[in-house]
């Protein structure tokens, strides 16, 4: 039996994940900032519960600590994430140091702490989720966008050094996702030069959502497929509208669709 390691497991793509993978047959160690509250996880026979808060470096090291011990571990998902929004202007430096600290570093961070038991058990695999947003860039999602981006760059340096190691590095990169991520997963900084413009972009963004967003747990699909496929590759785009997106953005470049973009939600 395999076993997978979530962090960003209590809901949305994270909860999916553990569902979907403890139903296949894994073990999977579901972390979250107060497992003590999760109900629903618990009582599943074959998910461990772990306390983890990826802005805290002492609670990766002994989340991680305490993993291993339970046995061998072949996968890690770093789930853990949210959305920033807004005009920089309007942005703090306490809102910027929390993205870049539980978006990027959490990432890094989780990443160093299960590196030397991949390499001592000479193979494993890092999964990441990142964004389209990683690959294509939006009105008023500056710090978002500087994660996002920064972790797929991370993970395709990463996966060079590693491989020799038997251990390989993937992102998967999900569009819009119907879950509770405009709420309890979004921060919004708001500026008033900018309001009228970022209500349109807003407006635009979400007026499909019903439609075009996929489910969390398609999303989950793309990540087991990621986990399971064995193939040589890093980068898995997840979901109809980012792959349109993605695909629109290799078809005329990245300037044509910088422009596209920008009249779509911009005016």
């Amino acid at each position: 039996m395999k076993t997978i390691f979530i962090t960003g497991a209590s809901s949305g793509l994270g909860k999916a994940a553990v569902e979907l993978f403890a139903a296949r047959g894994w073990k999977v160690i579901a972390t979250m900032r107060r497992p003590e509250k999760e109900q629903e996880l618990a009582g599943i026979d074959n998910v461990t519960l772990l306390p983890l808060d990826v802005t805290d470096p002492e609670q990766i090291q002994a989340a991680a600590a305490q993993a291993i011990a339970l046995g061998k571990i072949d996968v890690v998902f770093n789930n853990a994430g949210y959305g920033l929004m807004g005009p920089l202007e309007a942005i703090s430096d306490t809102q910027i140091a929390r993205q870049l600290d539980t978006n990027l570093l959490g990432v890094i961070r989780v990443i160093q702490a299960f590196i030397p038991h991949f390499r001592e058990t000479g193979d494993g695999l890092f999964v990441t989720t990142t964004s389209i947003g990683g690959h294509v860039a939006f009105p008023f999602s500056s710090l978002y966008h500087a994660t996002k981006w920064a972790l797929e760059g991370f993970s395709e340096s990463l996966s060079f050094e590693l491989r020799s190691f038997g251990i390989s590095v993937k992102t998967v990169a999900p569009g819009g996702i119907d879950t509770d991520f405009a709420g309890r997963s979004l921060d919004l900084a708001k500026h008033e030069a900018y309001q009228g413009a970022f209500d349109h972009m807003v407006t635009t963004a979400f007026k499909d959502a019903g439609s075009l967003f996929s489910t969390a747990e398609e999303i989950a699909e793309v990540a087991y497929t990621a986990a399971t496929d064995g193939e040589d590759r890093v980068h898995y785009v997840a979901g109809p509208d980012a792959n349109a997106l993605y695909a629109r953005r290799i078809e005329i470049g990245s300037e044509a669709a910088r422009r596209e973009i920008g009249q779509t939600f911009l005016g």
